[in-house]
Formats: structure tokens, sequence, C-alpha cells
């Protein structure tokens, strides 16, 4: 009994027969695979992430809370002149709330520890692994990384930099 020679006949013979299922199984894993770590609070960044994880041989935490605790926080809140940290917490959370993203929990909890009252927007689209887009009491509102706000022609230069020293900190950065 030789398993290396059974592998590679049953691996060359599934090949031939039928290379559909091989090419439709890895992506499906992968999909299921990062859905149920979504689920269970584990995310992954982006599917480069993913494929160099195979080279990984040491892993380091640090002590933020996400581990320790087992669950998304939110950390740091950087309002604008022109509206108050609550406030800006306030019309994220009530966007988010319309989400069935982990950080988006994160954000709906800040909100409600803070006591914060939350709105029901209308008109939501959700752009998944991007962002979400509402309407909240007659304002269109973004939440979202720096990709998705710019494709809406919106300028960020004068907040990327602090957003760029928060991801550096290994911190998920969302722009409202």
């Amino acid at each position: 009994f030789n398993l290396t020679k059974a592998l590679t006949s049953f691996v060359s013979v599934l090949i031939i027969a039928c290379p559909c299922a091989l090419g439709l199984a890895t992506p499906t894993a992968i999909i299921v695979g990062t859905g149920k770590g979504a689920e269970l609070g584990i995310l992954v960044k982006n599917a480069e992430s993913l494929e160099k994880l195979h080279k990984v041989d040491t892993i380091v935490f640090d002590k933020t809370g996400t581990l320790t605790q087992g669950e998304l926080a939110v950390n740091d809140i950087e309002a604008g002149s022109y509206v108050t940290k609550n406030e800006l917490l306030r019309i994220a959370a009530s966007l988010e709330r319309m989400s069935e993203h982990p950080i988006a929990e994160a954000i709906i909890q800040a909100a409600l520890d803070e006591g914060l009252v939350l709105s029901f927007p209308d008109d939501v689209e959700v752009v998944p692994g991007q962002g979400i887009k509402g309407i909240i009491k007659g304002s269109v509102v973004m939440v979202g990384n720096s990709i998705y706000i710019r494709g809406s022609n919106i300028n960020l230069q004068e907040y990327e930099k602090r957003g760029d020293f928060f991801s550096s900190e290994g911190k998920t950065v969302l722009y409202i």
C-alpha cells in the first residue's frame, strides 16, 4: 500500500474526469471558509493576504482587546470641524444597522454604549467589501473604505493621512 501513489492516481483521474469540479471547488471552499470566519469574527483583509498565509510560521498578537475580548470594537473617531464625534458615530451607526458586517455591529454597539438614538435610513445600498450608502434625514450618507468613498468623487485628501496612520497601526479605517 503506497499512499502517495494512490493519492496521485486519485487526483489524476479526478482532474481528467471532472476538471470543472476542481475549478469550482477551490473558490467555493475559500468563500465558505472566509464567510464562516467572518461569522466567528475572523476577518481577512483581502485575497492576497489569504494566499500568503500558508507561508506564515509565527503569529504575534498585540493587546488591543480584539483578541482578549473576542469582539471588534471602535477604538478611535476622528470628526471634522463641522460635526461632533457622537453625531458622526450616530450617523454611521444609523446606516450600519442595515448591514450584517461584523464591523457594522461594532459601530452600532459603540453608539448604543454612548446612549445615542439611531435613525432609520432609506434607500440603502450595500456594496460588499467596500461600504454602505443610504439616506438619513434627507442627507445621503456613505460609510466605507477609501476606494468606495472616492468612487463617488469625494475628495479624502484631507483625511487620508490620518487614515493611513490608523492603518499602519493595524486598524480598519472607515470614512463617513
